[in-house]
């Protein structure tokens, strides 16, 4: 089967078909990947039907991989994406909620996640597309006395922040919990080593450094809007065996809504952050 590569929208996203399984355990194939999610934010890989082990090679192909030893898995860098209580840990899955919020991997860290790779083990014929957003897109299209207002602006995201908004109704046990996740300012304005900039947004900000912090909320809250209108988002719509990478320092992504009894699993992998917040 020959391989076919199409664009997906004006801003945003590739769809490859005919790469399957092992074929992506190959060099060239990486870097063919690594030059497509620079250019396109999102690389889909139709009925890809890779095994855990082939994702794992792959992923060590495009960069170091985050290891996530749950235990739930023979290869720890596998995490489990469900909501299902009796197919991961109970704490993960209630979590894993705030996967419906836009946001991007890692914002809390020093270095947010370079990229993410998700393939479909299950999916849910009713529910849970994914979306992706493009800061880059988006504040490329900022007016210029906007872009000059918000340019040197910082931001201080917070898991805490990120699941108050999913889950308002949390115990105070619940929340003390969240707080022990260290919260990290950030510029506003993510200026990348190649001199393009993205917005850093998502459910993780929680305050603009030095605003009082209504205006801050109006000014976060505006710019998410802008960010996610359909001209900057592309939505996948999952088949069983796809796999999908996204160059997490551009781009927000989320879940639309599904029921915590879907069948609906994926397996992802995470590639270590290498390009600080600047």
């Amino acid at each position: 089967m020959s391989v076919v590569a199409v664009p997906l929208t004006s801003h945003v996203g590739i769809e490859v078909s005919g790469r399957t399984g092992g074929r992506f355990v190959n060099r060239t194939v990486a870097d063919e990947c690594l030059a497509m999610l620079e250019r396109f934010g999102v690389v889909v890989y139709r009925d890809a039907h890779i095994s855990d082990t082939d994702l794992v090679a792959f992923s060590r192909l495009l960069g170091e991989v985050v290891a996530s030893p749950t235990g739930e898995h023979e290869h720890p860098e596998i995490a489990t994406i469900t909501l299902d209580p009796t197919k991961t840990d109970a704490v993960l899955a209630w979590y894993r909620q705030g996967n419906f919020l836009w946001h991007i991997d890692g914002a809390t860290e020093q270095l947010p996640q370079k990229a993410t790779l998700l393939t479909a083990r299950e999916v849910d014929e009713t529910g849970g597309d994914t979306e992706f957003a493009s800061t880059y897109a988006a504040y490329e299209a900022l007016p210029h006395e906007e872009k000059s207002e918000i340019d040197e602006l910082r931001v201080v995201h917070s898991f805490a922040a990120a699941q108050l908004r999913v889950h308002p109704d949390a115990t105070e046990a619940e929340q003390t919990a969240w707080t022990r996740v260290p919260t990290k300012e950030h510029p506003l304005v993510w200026t990348h080593g190649d001199g393009r900039r993205s917005l850093l947004l998502g459910a993780t900000a929680a305050q603009v450094v030095g605003w009082p912090a209504g205006k801050g909320e109006a000014l976060l809250d505006r710019l998410l809007e802008w960010s996610t209108q359909s001209q900057f988002v592309l939505r996948h719509r999952w088949r069983r065996g796809d796999l999908v990478i996204w160059d997490n320092t551009g781009m927000l992504h989320r879940a639309l809504p599904f029921e915590p009894t879907s069948p609906r699993l994926m397996h992802r992998t995470t590639l270590v952050g290498v390009e600080p917040v600047a």
